[in-house]
């Protein structure tokens, strides 16, 4: 009788005992894995911003006033340009290069048009004698929503590197880590920045 031997049997001379082959380990770009804990850490602080938030709107002594209408235009305009970075990365899988740039310079144009309208919506709480020092109810509005655009310059200064890579020829169809990382990125600011509105809407009266 004639006994079959598997395929991954490896002889050892020592142990005289089959040795198995090793299983494929898991592996993420270091780009990608920095990427992703970076946005762990901003959920962590978003999430101690919008509990500290319920604690002291609990306490009493809030300040009852209507979010600027501005807000809601700018949450369409991000909105937007999360498709439009879509499309930027869509193009540099097809290896439309010229699309690419158009693209990412129109989202680069909606992320500060974002940004002078979150600057407008200050500009009115102002106006309605709503500071970033005095009821916590302002406070906090001003920190949260300041706290986003923080992020967003962050989001809109790799957006920038990436749309210098596109037009020194750097993103194509067999490089586009950076776009997707870049993309990624924007769609996670832009998902932080609907929930947190949403937050404010229906947690912001007293």
């Amino acid at each position: 009788m004639v006994s079959q031997v598997p395929d991954n049997y490896a002889y050892d001379p020592k142990a005289a005992l089959p040795l198995e082959e090793p299983e494929p380990t898991l592996s993420m770009h270091p780009k990608r894995f920095a990427l992703w804990l970076f946005i762990v850490s901003i959920v962590m602080v978003f999430a101690s911003m919008t509990s500290a938030y319920i604690v002291r709107k609990g306490e009493g002594n809030w300040l009852d006033f209507e979010l600027p209408p501005v807000l809601w235009a700018s949450t369409g305009v991000l909105l937007v340009s999360s498709f439009t970075v879509q499309m930027a990365w869509l193009s540099a899988r097809k290896d439309e290069l010229a699309a690419v740039k158009l693209w990412m310079l129109g989202t680069l144009a909606l992320s500060l048009l974002f940004l002078y309208m979150q600057w407008e919506s200050w500009v009115r709480l102002v106006q309605i004698n709503v500071y970033l020092v005095g009821n916590p109810s302002g406070s906090f509005l001003y920190i949260l929503t300041g706290l986003h655009a923080f992020h967003l310059l962050t989001g809109i200064t790799y957006l920038t590197i990436v749309t210098v890579m596109a037009f020194r020829q750097r993103v194509h169809r067999t490089a586009t880590l950076d776009i997707e990382l870049a993309a990624t990125y924007w769609h996670f600011l832009d998902f932080l920045w609907v929930a947190l509105f949403a937050f404010l809407v229906f947690n912001h009266s007293a």
